[in-house]
């Protein structure tokens, strides 16, 4: 078994955390504060080539592997959480069902520009009434002639309203099934479409730097041929998104977790109490090591599922693994890393405060760690 990288997925991680540390770290925390999404660091992340990392060339993409996409992901998590949900989402929520689901039309329309970073799309999934539940979609979408006519609305949709957002692709309900199950149907909405308005929220705990979005459809009339995929497939086409971006999700975490081990290993050397470094008293000790032995764990469980998905076997049990155990390895990190840092941890001008902050979105978003207890137990015959 070799569990070595590749030359190539190390010169991907080092260029990416130099740029992390060199540009997007210094205006981070401003950002954070300001709760601004930063158009300067997404041109900068779209020129390093951070978007369609898995999309062929043919489309204008990298076509680099799935672990390559990760490390990314993962090395800009580890300097902040709100340019990793941008490139996180950017990538498995918005170019990922347009590059896996459209017709060949839809990806040469929409996806060289989503690959350059000058156009963001998003996936409209979540409900004020439909979350865990996501098949249970209250938004409607009606044929009348040539266009679809959708109504509903949306929440808590990343990169769903900024000034680049070229449009979303709503989950929507089209009917009934044989089976008397709803048909779900994903249908493209560019942005200024008739009836279709994308709000910016604002008063967020975590990631107040990314751009999140409250979407309305009041008879918003989409031309028929936005239909993504054939009708009903929608279910299908999001429990296939959700596994992509739950390894995106994991990669946050692990990078997250990294970040916080990174910050308490230098502040407890550089801490001196009692006359020596905090890092070498046993209890503080025993606390880095536990950080560093379950970082190592949840990397090795990501990259072995994104080796799954690389190789074509089935990685969604994984996946759901990775998301869960990576999310929960950062919230264990986090919290020591504050206990550290001691009062100081609890003060913005630490990063540590922020990456606490951030944390908890990731046990909640894209499938809650309950949900994927949930999945992980039907994968494995429980029940």
């Amino acid at each position: 078994m070799d569990f070595s990288l590749s030359m190539e997925h190390e010169i991907l991680r080092k260029s990416v955390r130099d740029f992390a540390e060199n540009e997007i770290k210094p205006v981070a925390r401003e950002l954070d504060e300001k709760e601004e999404f930063s158009y300067d660091t997404m041109k900068a992340m779209a020129d390093l080539g951070l978007f369609g990392m898995f999309v062929s060339e043919e489309y204008g993409g990298q076509g680099m592997d799935y672990v390559s996409y990760i490390i990314a992901t993962e090395e800009i998590a580890r300097v902040d959480g709100s340019h990793a949900a941008t490139v996180a989402a950017g990538n498995s929520l918005g170019i990922g069902p347009l590059y896996y689901y459209g017709n060949e039309e839809q990806k040469k329309k929409y996806l060289p520009k989503a690959c350059r970073g000058e156009t963001l799309w998003a996936f409209g999934l979540t409900e004020p009434n439909a979350g865990s539940d996501a098949g249970n979609s209250q938004t409607t979408a009606v044929l009348d002639g040539n266009e679809w006519v959708i109504n509903g609305s949306k929440i808590f949709i990343t990169n769903g309203s900024s000034d680049i957002t070229a449009g979303v692709i709503p989950l929507t309900r089209t009917g009934i099934r044989k089976d008397g199950k709803r048909e779900l149907t994903s249908i493209i909405v560019e942005a200024g479409s008739p009836g279709f308005e994308a709000r910016t929220m604002h008063g967020k705990l975590m990631w107040r730097a990314s751009n999140t979005a409250e979407l309305y459809f009041e008879d918003c009339r989409v031309p028929k041929e936005n239909l993504l995929g054939p009708v009903g497939d929608g279910f299908h086409q999001m429990l296939g998104t959700l596994d992509g971006g739950r390894l995106s999700i994991a990669a946050m975490g692990l990078g997250g977790a990294q970040g916080a081990f990174d910050l308490s290993l230098k502040y407890s050397r550089e801490r001196v109490q009692f006359g020596k470094p905090i890092s070498t008293f046993q209890v503080n000790a025993f606390k880095l090591a536990d950080m560093a032995t379950e970082i190592e764990c949840a990397r090795l469980l990501l990259y072995k599922a994104c080796w799954l998905r690389d190789n074509e076997q089935p990685f969604a049990k994984l996946a759901a693994m990775a998301k869960l155990y990576c999310s929960e390895v950062m919230s264990k990190c986090v919290d020591q890393s504050v206990q550290l840092h001691g009062g100081y941890g609890l003060m913005k001008e630490y990063d540590v405060e922020r990456f606490y902050r951030d944390q908890k979105l990731l046990e909640i978003g894209e499938g809650t760690s309950e949900v994927q207890r949930i999945v992980i137990s039907r994968y494995i015959g429980a029940v």
